[in-house]
């Protein structure tokens, strides 16, 4: 899986995808962030933190993610090199976890010159320092989990086709749905809308934004992530058979 892993990242930046994905989430975050005028402008905002990134960023991410991972598997169907990927010496959980890891870490790795926000809304403070650290990090760990989840749908649906646009429309569609659809379903459901919107992400996310890691919502996150992984690997295995 280490092979197929280090191939991946390789394509990633052997080719203009890996840094044209960190400058777009870059370039996105610090025009909203920093120059237009709205609700996420942080100078505009009246308080030290970083609260405008982490509502704009799971927005970013349902674009960006699926456009990294729509050619994780309809690339190779559509290459025929499918075949050849399972006569490797790798289970196929490998090869998914390999494909999965790979986005992932280059998708972290766009979050990464983010920190350098921490540092100027620290500086900006009044008293200098005045930041809420405990959110601050609880959000960036949060928005690690989505990652990784947004991830994982991405690998499921590059598997759905063999064309790169309807693996990326509808990862897309599901993220959405995943991550807004339940919250915005819920009012619908009366007395039970507080289970309905705590099946979706945004939730869950907003709780950990809050500065405490609450189990549930990291083992809400790990599941969300294994149950696409599990799929993927299940259709894979009745396209090899």
């Amino acid at each position: 899986m280490k092979a197929l892993l280090f191939r991946e990242i390789k394509s990633f930046f052997g080719s203009p995808i890996g840094y044209l994905v960190i400058a777009v989430f870059l370039l996105l975050n610090g025009l909203f962030l920093w120059v237009f005028d709205g609700d996420f402008n942080i100078l505009n905002s009246g308080f030290a933190d970083l609260s405008p990134f982490f509502k704009l960023a799971p927005w970013i991410l349902i674009f960006l993610i699926p456009a990294v991972t729509m050619r994780s598997f309809s690339d190779e169907n559509k290459q025929g090199t499918i075949e050849l990927l399972f006569t490797k010496p790798l289970s196929i959980w490998e090869i998914v976890g390999g494909k999965f890891l790979g986005a992932f870490i280059l998708i972290v790795l766009a979050i990464l010159p983010t920190l350098v926000y921490v540092w100027i809304i620290s500086s900006l403070g009044k008293p200098a320092g005045n930041i809420d650290m405990g959110s601050t990090m609880g959000s960036y760990f949060g928005l690690l989990f989505l990652i990784a989840a947004y991830t994982a749908i991405g690998i499921f649906t590059s598997t759905l086709s063999d064309n790169q646009i309807v693996a990326f429309i509808v990862a897309v569609f599901l993220c959405f749905v995943f991550y807004f659809g339940f919250d915005g379903m819920a009012s619908f459901f009366g007395d039970n809308s507080r289970f309905v919107a705590g099946l979706g992400m945004d939730f869950h996310f907003k709780s950990m934004s809050r500065g405490v890691i609450d189990t549930r919502d990291v083992v809400y996150f790990l599941s969300a992530t294994f149950l696409f992984l599990s799929i993927t690997v299940y259709k894979l295995k009745a396209s090899k058979a």
